[in-house]
């Protein structure tokens, strides 16, 4: 079942044009005279932080992204590219420094801060609907 603060896909159209989003406002109106309860979702996406809406019937099926979170060690910046280390030894050099919404611009700028102050930077990664992108960032310990 779908809660406030889940993940949900909302869009119009095929499963392709819609977003993964978390909720972040979710209300039901009764039933009425003609049909079941609706449902308002209000989600944000989880990639570019646009919010989007929907109304659906309280019994509709809705799409549920599958989300996952990888680690990183950053080892090097190139422009707009990073390479990483993942847990198995093995690098990665297609990942871009964040720049999907306006959070993530500073959140770029935090990063390449923490990197040139020679700091030991680990990157997150959430992937979902085939698209990766880094939305955090930890220093580790010295």
């Amino acid at each position: 079942s779908l809660r406030k603060n889940g993940f949900v896909l909302l869009g119009s159209g095929n499963i392709e044009e819609q977003h993964p989003c978390k909720i972040v406002d979710m209300s039901t109106s009764k039933t009425g005279k003609h049909g079941g309860a609706k449902v308002h979702l209000v989600g944000i996406d989880i990639f570019t932080e646009k919010k989007y809406e929907q109304i659906g019937g309280s019994t509709d099926n809705m799409n549920v992204p599958n989300i996952s979170r990888t680690d990183y060690q950053l080892i090097d910046i190139d422009k707009e590219y990073v390479t990483v280390l993942d847990s198995n030894g093995d690098t990665r050099s297609d990942f871009k420094l964040p720049n999907m919404c306006d959070s993530d611009l500073e959140l770029a700028e935090a990063i390449k801060t923490a990197f040139d102050d020679g700091k030991e930077v680990t990157v997150s990664v959430t992937s979902a609907m085939g698209i990766d992108a880094i939305k955090a960032y930890k220093i580790g310990k010295d």
